[in-house]
């Protein structure tokens, strides 16, 4: 009895150890990289405009948070990333399904689709902004062209993923198409799906900064800009990594719906 105890304990405290470690594989990483920064600096290879100290972007970044300016620029960022998200994903999913269950619609509509997402994405927002204006409906335009193809993909991956067994219990059960799709497409096809919604989430981020570096008067991409063009770097990497957190909390929220979606996948296991 001793020793299952004296197991038990090790086993915890094995466990304790290895949670401990995996919590703190990130912020020792994120340590080393700012203390390499900081050796960079110090080397004198580069002037400081070029590479600055990272206490001075560190300040700049609490100077920024304290008087609203990453605050007023991340929300116009994020104002074209939500709807622009939405929107792309919303109609990647519907058209991925078309496809996914059309070979007429695959074959009429793929050869464009690659054709549009072969054309960088730089080279088509000058015109958007042409015809959309300079204000949020180009950038969120820009967002969801950007987020289109990665959802789209998934989707058709997703659908078609299905087994083909179920397909025929769901036959023989006479279900209709809605139940099908309910009760055994969207559940089948759910993980892939949100697999590609991580991806488009980040991609959204840089849908946004893509639209203001074309044309912006706010936003994280028009900060970083406009820190350019005065050579302001300390700013300019504030800005930076303002749009880093933003995209690992868009990542963050999905992830977490993820985990809320497929709970029942644990479940079963």
């Amino acid at each position: 009895m001793a020793l299952r105890l004296c197991r038990e304990v090790g086993m915890l405290t094995r466990h304790r150890r290895a949670a401990v470690i995996r919590a703190l594989i990130t912020p020792v990483f994120g340590l080393l990289l700012v203390f390499g920064w900081e050796l960079l600096y110090r080397s004198a290879i580069y002037p400081p405009f070029l590479i600055p100290a990272p206490a001075d972007v560190g300040v700049k970044l609490v100077g920024a948070l304290a008087d609203g300016t990453l605050g007023r620029h991340a929300l116009a960022t994020l104002q074209a990333v939500l709807p622009g998200l939405a929107v792309g994903g919303t109609v990647a999913v519907v058209l991925g399904y078309l496809i996914a269950k059309s070979q007429v619609m695959e074959r009429l509509l793929t050869p464009y689709i690659v054709a549009l997402q072969a054309v960088p994405i730089i080279a088509i927002a000058p015109l958007l902004v042409i015809w959309f204006g300079s204000g949020l409906t180009s950038k969120v335009i820009i967002c969801a062209l950007i987020v289109f193809f990665p959802m789209l993909i998934n989707t058709i991956v997703g659908v078609r993923s299905v087994p083909a067994e179920l397909r025929d219990l769901m036959r023989v059960l006479e279900a209709t198409h809605w139940q099908t799709l309910r009760h055994l497409e969207v559940p089948a096809a759910l993980p892939v799906l949100m697999g590609g919604l991580k991806v488009s989430a980040t991609l959204a981020v840089i849908g946004a900064v893509v639209g203001e570096f074309v044309s912006a008067r706010a936003g994280l991409g028009f900060l970083v800009n406009s820190s350019r063009n005065v050579y302001n770097t300390p700013l300019m990497i504030a800005a930076v990594l303002a749009l880093a957190v933003l995209a690992l909390a868009l990542y963050g929220l999905v992830s977490l719906v993820e985990r809320r979606l497929l709970a029942w996948q644990r479940q079963c296991k």
